[in-house]
């Protein structure tokens, strides 16, 4: 195996470039390295102008997510052994180029804000800690370990094509906090994602699904919400024409 990697990495600078294209860097590497380790080489040994996200590399800010050799990941997870002797690598989809791999990330927050990310409580408790068991606390694995990488959100046909759809990671949170035993919002969560921009807006493609770095499976959590909401307009406590 050669100790050469050829980097064929997309650049696009919207104030000075007509259209994007790819420039390739040859980095030597060694086992154990990373594709942001790669990058991290390039940018200070090759070309300082180079522009990406990351800050952890512990696979755990979710900020080097991007496009290498035809799937969405980690940059600081996904190691060099791992891939053929030349590496592609896009920015996220979905979302607007700023520069190279660095793409505005406003939109997937301001829906990741929308669904109100936070535990809602009853007023009488409000100020009192609310306690919650180990079994309680079992539901919420796997579900809490999203890291708000935006992997899913680029990998989403429907986001491709709505852009006032919440997307996988927002839907994900959506059922995190109805999942959770101390949040007493239950119904609002449902209404707020009743709509043709929330779950029902997933085709079930099992894009997110593939690409979460976490194994949060976005999809069943989607589904899950589904479910409910379908039994709750059932019963009568939520309208079906959602909010």
């Amino acid at each position: 195996m050669s100790n050469i990697k050829t980097f064929k990495v997309f650049r696009f600078d919207p104030e000075k470039d007509k259209k994007p294209r790819f420039e390739t860097y040859k980095v030597e590497w060694k086992s154990g390295q990373t594709v942001l380790d790669g990058l991290n080489y390039i940018r200070d040994n090759i070309d300082g102008s180079l522009a990406y996200r990351s800050s952890c590399r512990e696979g755990v800010c979710g900020s080097c997510a991007m496009h290498i050799n035809g799937k969405y990941c980690l940059a600081c997870e996904q190691q060099l052994k791992e891939l053929s002797d030349t590496i592609t690598i896009r920015p996220l989809a979905n979302l607007e180029v700023i520069k190279d791999l660095f793409v505005d990330m406003a939109p997937f927050w301001k829906k990741y804000k929308a669904i109100k990310p936070y535990l809602i409580g009853k007023e009488s408790s409000t100020g009192k800690e609310r306690i919650q068991s180990q079994d309680e606390r079992a539901h919420l694995d796997k579900v809490i370990d999203c890291v708000l990488c935006a992997s899913c959100y680029a990998a989403c046909g429907m986001n491709a094509i709505d852009p006032e759809y919440l997307g996988p990671a927002a839907l994900s949170k959506v059922n995190r906090f109805f999942l959770d035993s101390r949040d007493s919002a239950k119904e609002e969560r449902l209404a707020m994602v009743a709509n043709d921009h929330g779950v029902f807006r997933c085709h079930t493609m099992f894009n997110c699904q593939i690409v979460c770095p976490k194994e949060v499976d976005p999809t069943a959590n989607i589904s899950n919400l589904k479910r409910n909401i379908i039994a709750s307009q059932m019963s009568g406590k939520l309208s079906k024409k959602g909010v």
